[in-house]
């Protein structure tokens, strides 16, 4: 009666799971395909139940089939990106990670577990001819983006951080940034790279946080072609970015394996493609940056301390515009113009309220929201001339998920604890609503799923199963 209810309960949870599970027996034979598998290869479950897993998946040669080959090697294959054809012949782009399963030493069977990365897949490639149509626009134009002209600010602490930037240009070495959310930070690192030496070759960014570990490895360094199923022979951003620039943003995210990959590259001077075993020397300065406090960072195990030194060669800190409240007006005389341009308007300034409006908010966004707060302002205006208080349309933080009032004391914490302590009740709240099914959770949220993750995963939130 208990191997019974044992059973029942793995079966709901196999099929509850949002990964594809697949187990064949030691002959082939399918004996486990749960409903998220056959989602993903378009199949019927009863077209695979009990039969024979080479006639069923006829389109993949069978040299290419983890399950196959661990059951050969009786090895297990972590982490193994797959490309390969469903049944209706649509290519989908997989992450599985495929085990030997032993009774009492004894092989019975393998079982993968896959999860559908084919979007994600699309969306990599997608960077990569952006990176390369940027690429040729460089190519096509004697100059592109920022440098330090297009920084504005009178406040000694980004004066500061501009000075130590403009003596960066001078050399080679790593820089690393840290600043909060939209401080600027491509900003100084484009001024960087386009007043160096290094001005007429490429300049190439690419947000750590972005993609998983599998898919930022090969986008960084290139795959070989047959490296791993449906690999193609591409050169990866440091090649691509060789005599240049490359700026790795929220560097904290890159996940650690990656890290250590890539302090061997800086070391080294080499890349080594996925897959590949030639080692291809490369130039390229690399710029990184951070949103969280390196001090945090390191502590809380997010950067590998050897790559943060390796890194730090000169630390730039870029202050938030809270900080910077002679430069608030200054920056915003600046969207102005910038905006009249864009909207056909013709303003001529801001009031002395308005002023004192945009001084006495907090900028939780830094420079990127309150530039938005103008566009947001001036596109609601009709004949006015002057920015006035009352037409400042600052954006609040809103969400109706939940009726419930969360009363804190705001003067014993920064406005930092308080977002971040409002965003992880809401995030529980949502897990709770769909019950921790996270691609609902996120539908909830309003985010992507992987956006979600990778909030979870900083506020330390598990689910239950």
């Amino acid at each position: 009666m208990q191997n019974n209810i044992y059973k029942e309960v793995i079966e709901k949870i196999i099929e509850s799971i949002d990964e594809g599970i697949h187990f064949i027996d030691k002959n082939g034979k399918t004996l486990i395909y749960n409903n998220a598998m056959a989602k993903l290869e378009h199949m019927n479950k009863e077209d695979v139940l009990n039969k024979s897993f080479k006639d069923v998946l006829k389109n993949m040669e069978i040299k290419n089939s983890t399950l196959l080959k661990v059951i050969r090697n009786k090895k297990e294959i972590k982490d193994n990106v797959q490309k390969y054809l469903n049944k209706d012949g649509k290519e989908i782009t997989t992450i599985n990670t495929t085990i030997p399963v032993k009774i009492n030493g004894e092989l019975i069977g393998a079982l993968e577990v896959s999860k559908d990365m084919t979007q994600i897949q699309t969306l990599s490639e997608q960077i990569i001819k952006l990176n390369d149509i940027k690429e040729n626009n460089r190519k096509n134009k004697t100059k592109e983006g920022y440098n330090f002209s297009d920084i504005i600010g009178e406040s000694e602490c980004i004066k500061k951080a501009i000075n130590i930037s403009k003596k960066a240009t001078k050399s080679d070495a790593t820089v690393f940034i840290y600043g909060e959310t939209g401080t600027g930070k491509e900003l100084i690192s484009q001024s960087i790279h386009y007043e160096s030496k290094r001005r007429d070759k490429p300049f190439i960014a690419q947000n750590c946080a972005a993609l998983p570990e599998s898919l930022l490895e090969g986008i960084l360094f290139g795959t070989v072609k047959g490296g791993f199923t449906g690999a193609i022979d591409r050169p990866g951003l440091f090649e691509q970015a060789n005599k240049g620039t490359i700026l790795l943003d929220e560097i904290n995210s890159m996940p650690l394996q990656l890290q250590a990959k890539l302090l061997r590259v800086l070391q080294e001077g080499y890349v080594r493609r996925v897959g590949g075993t030639k080692d291809i020397p490369v130039d390229v300065r690399v710029i990184a940056t951070t949103n969280e406090n390196p001090v945090d960072i390191l502590n809380e195990g997010k950067l590998r301390k050897d790559l943060y030194y390796r890194l730090n060669v000169i630390y730039i800190e870029i202050p938030p515009l809270r900080e910077r409240g002679e430069d608030i007006i200054l920056l915003a005389n600046k969207f102005i113009k910038k905006y009249n341009y864009k909207l056909n308007k013709n303003l001529i300034g801001i009031s002395e309220k308005g002023a004192k409006v945009l001084k006495n908010h907090f900028w939780q966004g830094n420079v990127r929201e309150l530039e938005n707060t103008i566009y947001s302002s001036m596109s609601l205006m009709e004949n006015e001339d002057v920015l006035d208080e009352d037409m400042i349309n600052i954006n609040e933080y809103k969400t109706n998920l939940s009726e419930n009032t969360y009363i804190i004391d705001i003067g014993s914490k920064p406005l930092d604890w308080i977002i971040g302590d409002i965003e992880e009740r809401y995030i529980h709240e949502a897990l709770e609503k769909s019950g921790e099914n996270v691609t609902k959770a996120a539908a909830i949220l309003g985010i992507t799923r992987q956006n979600l993750q990778y909030k979870m995963k900083k506020y330390n939130i598990r689910i239950n199963r």
